[in-house]
């Protein structure tokens, strides 16, 4: 047998345990803090492992996502800020004022205490 071959003999089943236990911690930690604050604070019942390991999934759909779309929005938005760099840098200095006046009149702020107000 290779020792490529040995390696994954051991590290798939380790890798597998590992994501079990980690699953289980999780679920388990939800759970002692929703038992033991909720139902003093707001009355609600307590809740089990299971209910637990729901409520985590649930919140990572709601909140988290699933992982593969974050790293995918991440790039999207490094590009966008890249693009938008570029395009300030080929901006004039007239140009960039027009742009700074656009925002605050679109948005309704006021100038940063570097910048003057014009009357």
């Amino acid at each position: 047998m290779r020792p490529k071959m040995k390696k994954l003999i051991w590290i798939a089943p380790l890798a597998m345990l590992g994501m079990v236990l980690f699953v289980f911690i999780g679920g388990e930690i939800v759970r002692q803090l929703w038992n033991w604050l909720l139902p003093t604070l707001f009355g609600v019942p307590e809740i089990t492992f299971w209910q637990a390991l729901g409520l985590l999934v649930l919140c990572r759909i709601l909140f988290g996502g699933f992982g593969f779309s974050n790293s995918a929005r991440s790039k999207a938005r490094r590009r966008m800020g890249e693009r938008m760099e570029e395009r300030w840098d080929r901006m004039t200095p007239e140009e960039r004022e027009r742009f700074r006046q656009g925002m605050r009149a679109h948005w309704g702020t006021r100038p940063s205490s570097g910048e003057t107000q014009e009357l």
